[in-house]
């Protein structure tokens, strides 16, 4: 993961300036998350996130892309379809301060230089870290309340599909439904040793095979500026 991060940053800054088109702009929609507590269904946003991205366009196929966003995230084992999740009982509320950088592609070329309108779907992945709080029962399962502890730091690979189009010459709307596959099973309290170190099986539940995910499904406006650039082979 640390090498893909360098990896990823390289490729921003190893390019020439002069043949920049930034893009900019907010990004508002619903979250929530998956994994032992509460609901099972993949989309299903319960909370809100906002936030702002910023792209370097480096051809009509592809650009760089960094976002900010803060979301809030809860689970609630009483609106489950599963019965043992039911008897359970658990529940929690969270939050995630994501920062994500990585490359978005378009299936179809995409220059605001050449005209509008413009509109193709795209993809995007690269690196997330993010800051949540630790969750650990405040009695041995299955008794106790999921209680938030203190800051979880991590990793997650963001898995994005969106559709994009020119609204103006300079305005781009886009709607995208993004999975973050993270590297922790802490962010619903299910796996304790995280937080303390030490193995605690009276305090764990769930599925240990399977690390938790949060998705957010938003939309963003972007506003385009820059002289046409000349665009690098990359």
């Amino acid at each position: 993961m640390r090498y893909l991060l360098v990896f990823v940053i390289t490729l921003v800054f190893a390019q020439k300036t002069y043949s920049q088109t930034f893009e900019i702009g907010p990004y508002i929609g619903g979250a929530n998350y998956v994994g032992d507590v509460g609901r099972t269904n993949f989309i299903l946003p319960n909370g809100v996130v906002g936030g702002a991205l910023i792209k370097w366009n480096r051809s009509p196929r592809h650009a760089f892309r960094f976002s900010l966003l803060y979301a809030k995230i809860s689970a609630d084992d009483a609106n489950s379809n599963d019965s043992r999740r039911k008897t359970r009982g658990y529940s929690f509320n969270n939050s995630i301060a994501e920062a994500s950088l990585g490359i978005e592609y378009n299936f179809w070329s995409f220059n605001l230089h050449e005209g509008h309108p413009q509109s193709t779907p795209y993809l995007y992945t690269g690196v997330s870290y993010f800051k949540a709080d630790h969750l650990k029962l405040d009695a041995p399962h299955p008794n106790g309340k999921l209680v938030n502890q203190t800051a979880n730091w991590d990793f997650a690979i963001p898995l994005v599909f969106g559709y994009k189009e020119s609204i103006t010459r300079h305005i781009v709307g886009a709607i995208e439904i993004g999975a973050r596959y993270t590297f922790t099973d802490n962010l619903d309290g299910s796996w304790p040793e995280e937080l303390t170190g030490n193995r605690m099986p009276t305090y764990e539940f769930g599925n240990r095979n399977t690390n938790d995910w949060y998705v957010f499904t938003g939309v963003n406006f972007t506003f385009s500026w820059g002289r046409k650039p000349c665009y690098s082979n990359f």
